[in-house]
């Protein structure tokens, strides 16, 4: 019974080795980003320099290890990831390296945390139309290069998923990739990448900025950052329609683009803290007009407000690539509590 008992444990403890290199999955944060390798059988410094095109002597280094000493079965191994074998350009080659995303880990997040990798090209790797991420799916971040000579490697990328829609009611169910054949290491339980935002370009032209809030609606909003420096004029835009007393801000938005195309944005946003009144949202943005309502909407969950354009954002470094700024209790309309959260705008043209 105990001898059954010990065979048991070991082929479950040799199913976890295998399943710990099913998937090359990235560790660690840009620029220290690495990949963990359980020796196999036969395996050597050599080897594993020519699975993932990393010099033998910088393996041994990584994990402060004698070069002369060799490597011992079962042992756990840093593999960098650097320039010289990690790509992440739009049209990368070789073996794909994921991310597990964690909760309430945006797309933004990720970009930032694996050396600001274009949302495009996460898109065009993971084969998806929608937008948002989902808690424990996997995501392609990029590429190691490798020779495929060592059995590290599966000699095969796995099958990417169908496309998804926002909002997912639940994370897509894994697709399992065929067997390898070539190499010892499968890749299996592929999972299926979650869908991914795609920003566009922040608006950075400015708007001449507001000294004073003399609005009705908003007699009692404010910056905490309004002494800030003060943006260059921007040429001078057309003032929005006025509004009937006592409207909402979603009709005066209804009103101001009636019989337009509005103008849409995506991009990161943030907030500032303001005494505004229930239900009253309002919003720096660097191109709108002073008055203008902007509908903003959080594509990870769908909600949306819509909030007055008081002045336009602070020209300061913690402002840098913002397209808007939102009062505090926006935020949390919005259904998000990030300090840059990623949004999407709509506002007269």
């Amino acid at each position: 019974m105990v001898r059954s008992l010990l065979i048991i444990m070991g082929i479950m403890l040799g199913a976890a080795g295998v399943q710990a290199q099913d998937i090359l999955e990235v560790q660690g944060t840009a620029p220290d980003l690495y990949l963990m390798h359980t020796v196999t059988k036969g395996e050597t410094f050599y080897s594993l320099s020519r699975a993932y095109s990393v010099p033998p002597k910088e393996i041994a280094a990584q994990n402060n290890l004698n070069f002369d000493g060799g490597l011992q079965l079962g042992q756990s191994v840093k593999i960098p990831l650097n320039k010289g074998n990690f790509v992440q350009s739009g049209e990368a080659a070789g073996h794909p390296v994921y991310h597990k995303v964690s909760e309430k880990e945006t797309l933004y997040r990720i970009s930032v945390n694996y050396n600001k990798v274009s949302l495009d090209n996460i898109r065009h790797w993971n084969n998806l139309t929608g937008d948002g991420v989902q808690k424990d799916s996997y995501l392609i971040v990029g590429y190691v290069k490798g020779t495929n000579n060592g059995a590290v490697i599966a000699s095969h990328t796995p099958a990417a998923a169908p496309p998804a829609t926002v909002p997912a009611a639940a994370p897509a169910s894994p697709a399992p990739a065929p067997p390898a054949t070539e190499t010892t290491t499968v890749v299996k339980n592929n999972p299926a990448p979650s869908t991914v935002l795609t920003p566009a370009p922040p608006v950075v032209t400015p708007a001449p900025p507001v000294t004073s809030n003399t609005d009705s609606d908003n007699n009692s909003a404010s910056e905490t950052h309004a002494s800030a420096p003060a943006p260059a004029p921007a040429p001078a835009a057309s003032t929005p329609p006025p509004a009937p007393s006592g409207s909402s801000f979603e009709q005066i938005y209804s009103q101001q683009t009636a019989g337009k195309k509005p103008t849409t944005e995506k991009g990161p946003g943030s907030w500032f803290k303001s005494n505004a009144g229930a239900g009253k949202y309002y919003a720096l943005h660097n191109s709108a007009s002073r008055g203008t309502i902007i509908k903003v909407t959080n594509p990870l969950n769908g909600k949306s407000i819509y909030a007055k354009v008081l002045e336009a954002i602070p020209q300061m470094k913690q402002n840098a690539g913002l397209i808007i700024k939102l009062s505090d209790s926006a935020i949390e309309a919005l259904g998000t509590n990030e300090t840059k959260f990623y949004c999407e705008l709509s506002y007269e043209n």
